[in-house]
Order: C-alpha cells, then structure tokens, then sequence
C-alpha cells in the first residue's frame, strides 16, 4: 500500500465523520457535537465526538480514529503472525441513542487495516435496532443498503446482509440485536485495483448512512410515548449492552489491545434496566416486537409478513 494511498483512505475517513457530524446535528436541532481530541502513547490518535442531552439524541459518539505502531502481540497470536510488525488502523465509528422509544438506536462502522508485509483489509456495516420494531423503518433501511450494495455487486446485499444476521444475534437471547443491516469483515487485497474497489465500496457504504437512517429517524421523533415505552426502552437497551460487552469483536480488539477505554464504551446507552424473567403481554406491541427479532427478508417485506 503507497503511503498516499493510506491518506486518502484516512482523509475520506475524517470528512465521512465531518458530514455525518453535520447531517446529525441538522436533525437534532439542539444538541452539538463536543469534540475530544486524543493521541495514542504508541502511535496515532483519533477524534471522539460526542452528543448528549440533545432534542433527539439523548447519548451519541461519532469517532474517527489512525492508530498505528507495533502490533500488539496479542493480536499477532491470534492472527498467527510475526511478531514485531508494524501496522495501520483507520475508521469511523457511530453509535445513537435517542431519547425516543419511537426512534431506533444505529450502529455504524466502516475501518481499514494494514501491516508492513503487505497484509491489508477492509470492513464495516451497519445495523438498526428499534425499541419497537416498525416493518416500513426496516423496509426502507435494508433498501437502501441493497440499492447501495448492487451498484457493485449483486451478491453484496444477500452475503453481507446473512453475515450481518449471524453476527448480531444474541445467542444467549436466541434473539437478533435488532433488524439487521450489513456487516463484513477482511475484505483482503491482493493488489491496488482491489484496493480501490474495496475503498469505493466502503465509501458508498459510508455514503448511504445519513440516507438510510435520517429519514426514519425524521419519520418517527414527533410520535408520542409515554412509562410502558420508556420502560420497554429501557429493557431493548440491555440487549444492546448485553451484545456488545459479550460478543462484539470490535469492544473485544479495543480492550486487548490497551485501547481508549472512553471511545470504546461510548457505545453503552446512557441508562438500561434488567427486568427479572421479563415478559410481555400477549398480542401487545412489545410482544410483536420481539416475535420479530429473528432473521428476515426485509427489503420484500410485506406490511403483514
């Protein structure tokens, strides 16, 4: 990888955090993003933004981060690599609460990786987790990531969208994280036209969050709620801690690796509650919501499917 390649990819990086920063704080209308500038001891640094307490976001982080330096050697273990080599990490990452039980909570990520012996890769996604489960919310995020996959591959959506349902499944739960959306990971390149390939994909990727996540977002911040909301709220919250201290992979890599203990636990809600043996009323919306929660084909979803 030529070092000007590395910095184009870092640049879309920060201007991708720039224009979300921007789109998000458009909807919000209140709150502003504080920004927390930050530098690695080992090498690189990264820019953590962070709304709270805003008129639709109650908690959100928008980071970017490059780090870069030896490889940790826990990481080259599990990687069966060499010790001693030097690498580069770059990205994006997004994580919104809102105050709203109406409006979904969203995860976003896109990153790149590299190391001196040539070893490279590409990953990303995101993925939307509705207090309450609204099927035309669904429809609309998984069309635009579909929309978005097939201008470069058709078999994009159907293997990222799979790998997407398996990943933020909750196996304790026996339950999705939420509706889903897309998720890969090592997008290798073996050569610079790959490269590019895999950067422009990433890029429409990071392109489509705003598109696919303002417009719902814009759709349901006036609807009323009232305690049983607020408490089911509170409750979708703790699958999402549960998830994301038990299997995400990218909490796991910040920790292992002596990562910033602050932007990486900015993806905790602000409040959750674990309820005992918690269990909905029948045919109630709480209900459906969870009855939902498994793998589906949201983009040919019917509104009684």
């Amino acid at each position: 990888m030529t070092s000007s390649k590395l910095q184009e990819i870092v640049g879309y990086f920060k201007g991708l955090q720039d224009s979300i920063c921007a789109g998000l704080e458009g909807l919000d209308g209140k709150g502003k993003f504080r920004e927390d500038l930050w530098i690695r001891a080992d090498g690189g640094g990264g820019r953590t933004r962070i709304i709270e307490n805003g008129a639709v976001f109650e908690k959100g982080g928008v980071n970017f981060s490059h780090v870069h330096g030896r490889m940790p050697d826990v990481i080259t273990q599990k990687l069966g690599l060499g010790e001693g080599l030097h690498f580069d990490a770059s990205g994006v990452s997004i994580v919104l609460h809102p105050h709203s039980p109406r409006v979904p909570i969203v995860h976003f990520n896109v990153r790149y990786f590299q190391m001196e012996d040539g070893t490279n890769w590409f990953g990303g996604g995101m993925d939307l987790t509705p207090i309450y489960v609204e099927k035309e919310d669904a429809h609309h995020f998984h069309s635009v990531l579909k929309a978005t996959c097939d201008r470069f591959s058709p078999e994009y959506y159907p293997k990222f969208k799979a790998w997407c349902d398996r990943y933020f499944y909750i196996k304790h739960r026996k339950e999705m994280r939420g509706v889903g959306g897309l998720f890969f990971d090592h997008l290798k390149s073996k050569t610079m036209e790959e490269v590019e390939q895999y950067f422009q994909f990433v890029q429409g990727v990071g392109d489509a969050f705003l598109k696919a996540y303002l417009p719902i977002a814009s759709r349901r911040i006036h609807e009323p709620f009232g305690e049983k909301e607020k408490a089911f709220q509170l409750f979708r919250r703790s699958r999402y801690v549960e998830f994301n201290l038990v299997y995400d992979r990218g909490t796991k890599f910040g920790l292992d690796t002596g990562g910033r203990i602050e932007s990486i636990l900015m993806s905790m809600p602000p409040l959750a509650s674990w309820t005992y043996n918690y269990q909905p009323e029948p045919h109630s919306k709480e209900a459906e919501t969870i009855a939902l929660l498994q793998a589906r084909d949201w983009v040919n979803a019917s509104a009684n499917s």
